[in-house]
């Protein structure tokens, strides 16, 4: 009895392993936040500026995943939604309020509003005839966007007052208007995950992996295809208002299909699905685009398609998948 006694001890010594794993993510996520909200102490307004600029973008991003990643719906059609929250969000700084919560909250409900009068029409198909309707949706609104007088057509539309919170003074400071993006961005990408770890999200992915399935099992895949699709216009929306809130002026060109095919391809970089990994590949589309491309004689998008093509033969998962390979090598190095 000794011996099967220690025997099973024995036996039972690696599993204390897992609940360490398990910490280990919350740790992460933590350090993570501390560190970006601590970063207008440290920085100056110049790199807060255009830390601000890519959580605004990061937001976009996670709509396209929440379509493309979690859906399997490929889209480059957010935006469209991006640009209709922007708008949305400067007219009501410029008439009615400069409150950053309203403005946002109007954002998100005309990206919401503009995803369901078109998106009934979208979601209908799949593929790259999905695709293809997403697009010329985009451009649709970029051509409307561009001659709409009331909107600035070609010249944009600013004059946009700085944000205010709850009735304080306006937010001048390049740190206070991070901190207020960051809070939202924060937001978003939590009620993100809690969509995607929810039965919902479950649907969502089961319907990108074997729909006929699903439809057997009596799921409706038209209804949750449709969902979803105004629940990411209004991510995207948000998304938009936040931009408009840092820039203080938006035009046409936020909507137009460059923007678009920069979200998809921060998906693909990043890793579709994971939502923290496209949301690293905003971070490096943004940062090359803007910033690197100056250094290197305007040569970002060559930088970019470089990128793209690594990913696809090196990373099929993305960045993301370089932490699904070592957590399998590591189950592997486990085994007897």
């Amino acid at each position: 009895m000794k011996v099967a006694h220690e025997t099973g001890a024995s036996e039972a010594e690696p599993t204390p392993a897992r609940p360490r794993r398990g910490v280990a993510k919350p740790l992460v996520a933590a350090a993570v936040l501390l560190l970006l909200a601590a970063a207008p102490l440290v920085l100056s307004a110049y790199p807060i500026s255009a830390m601000t600029r890519i959580l605004a973008f990061a937001v976009l991003v996670l709509s396209v995943d929440l379509l493309t990643g979690v859906t399997g719906l490929p889209t480059l059609g957010q935006a469209a939604y991006f640009g209709a929250g922007a708008y949305t969000a400067a007219l009501v700084g410029i008439h009615l309020t400069p409150d950053a919560g309203v403005q946002a909250l109007a954002g998100l409900a005309a990206g919401l509003v503009t995803a369901a009068l078109t998106g009934w029409v979208a979601v209908r198909a799949r593929g790259i005839v999905f695709l293809m309707l997403t697009l010329a949706i985009g451009e649709t609104a970029h051509q409307v966007a561009g001659t709409w007088n009331a909107v600035g057509a070609g010249n944009g539309l600013a004059g946009m007052p700085p944000i205010t919170l709850f009735g304080g003074p306006a937010l001048l400071a390049a740190g206070y208007v991070y901190w207020w993006v960051l809070a939202v961005a924060v937001a978003v990408f939590a009620a993100m995950t809690l969509v995607v770890r929810s039965p919902y999200g479950r649907t969502l992915r089961g319907i990108r992996d074997n729909e006929p399935r699903m439809r057997a099992l009596g799921y409706r895949p038209a209804l949750a295809r449709y969902g979803v699709f105004c629940l990411a216009g209004a991510v995207a929306g948000a998304g938009g208002a936040l931009w408009a809130a840092h820039a203080r002026f938006v035009s046409s060109g936020d909507l137009g299909f460059e923007v678009a095919a920069l979200a998809l391809l921060s998906v693909v970089i990043g890793g579709g699905g994971t939502l923290w990994g496209p949301c690293l590949g905003a971070a490096l589309v943004l940062l090359v685009r803007d910033y690197l491309s100056a250094s290197i004689g305007g040569h970002g998008p060559l930088v970019l398609g470089l990128v793209f093509v690594a990913v696809v033969f090196l990373l099929p998962r993305g960045i993301a998948g370089l932490r699904r390979r070592a957590g399998a090598e590591r189950r592997r190095g486990r085994r007897p």
